[in-house]
């Protein structure tokens, strides 16, 4: 089993470096005791990074993934042998952090966004998805191009001051009881989830989702939207692409 130790607090997921110790050598890759590097999964793409013996050689992670309650992470070009990994070792994992801290910007950008179009329009969010530098949102009913200026205005308020992002880990039972009208998405939960995993932008938005995201709004930067996309089955498709730093990025 791997600790997913990027979730318990919104601080992990500032991590950039830790040690954990072997304890799977699948072919071409390693299963890890914890891990920092998140596993594809919920629309957001792994992270990327190294792996290696402190003050050792090092082998890139080109790909994380979760499969049951173990992460594997694959090594570019199966590469393992070459630095002939034993089981019980301990291993210094450094995550490629542009790639890790624009994933953060982007999902949190997305439950803002998603929050503010539910209060704006009534359409809920059914499905989301990021890749690169690009967040592409599906919301559950037609939306017309002036609603963009809008979630622009909404997203530039939100920069200052700016609003806390927090977690809160919730009984099922008792996120299940939370008023459906007043929830922005409409992703399923899996049914093994309990407790649920609940990301709440003060003000804005209260989702359950395993991603990483920022310590607060003020972090998300300037973003461009796209011509909102109407889908064959009456929904509508809307993207934005960062396309600045934020105002004041965490150091290492």
């Amino acid at each position: 089993m791997t600790e997913l130790a990027y979730l318990p607090t919104m601080d992990a997921a500032y991590v950039r470096q830790f040690r954990a110790k072997v304890v799977a050598l699948p072919p071409g890759g390693v299963v890890l005791d914890r891990t920092y590097f998140y596993p594809t999964g919920g629309g957001q793409p792994c992270d990327r990074g190294t792996l290696g013996r402190p003050d050792g050689d090092r082998v890139e992670v080109v790909e994380v993934t979760k499969s049951g309650p173990a992460v594997r992470h694959r090594f570019r070009g199966g590469a393992r042998g070459r630095i002939d990994l034993q089981l019980g070792e301990e291993l210094e994992g450094v995550l490629d952090w542009t790639r890790r801290y624009d994933h953060m910007r982007l999902h949190t950008a997305q439950h803002f966004v998603s929050g503010r179009a539910f209060a704006r329009t009534g359409r809920r969010t059914r499905k989301a998805s990021f890749s690169s530098s690009r967040a592409i949102l599906e919301l559950d009913g037609p939306v017309d191009e002036g609603l963009l200026p809008l979630l622009a205005d909404d997203l530039h308020a939100a920069e200052a001051p700016p609003r806390a992002v927090t977690i809160r880990h919730l009984p099922r039972a008792e996120w299940e009881r939370h008023p459906l009208s007043e929830r922005s998405g409409l992703v399923p939960l899996p049914p093994q989830v309990d407790p649920v995993r609940v990301v709440e932008i003060e003000g804005f938005d209260l989702c359950p989702c395993g991603g990483t995201h920022l310590r607060s709004t003020g972090e998300i930067g300037r973003v461009a939207f796209e011509a909102p996309m109407p889908l064959g089955d009456g929904g509508s498709r809307l993207v934005f692409t960062l396309t600045g730093g934020p105002p004041s990025a965490p150091t290492a």
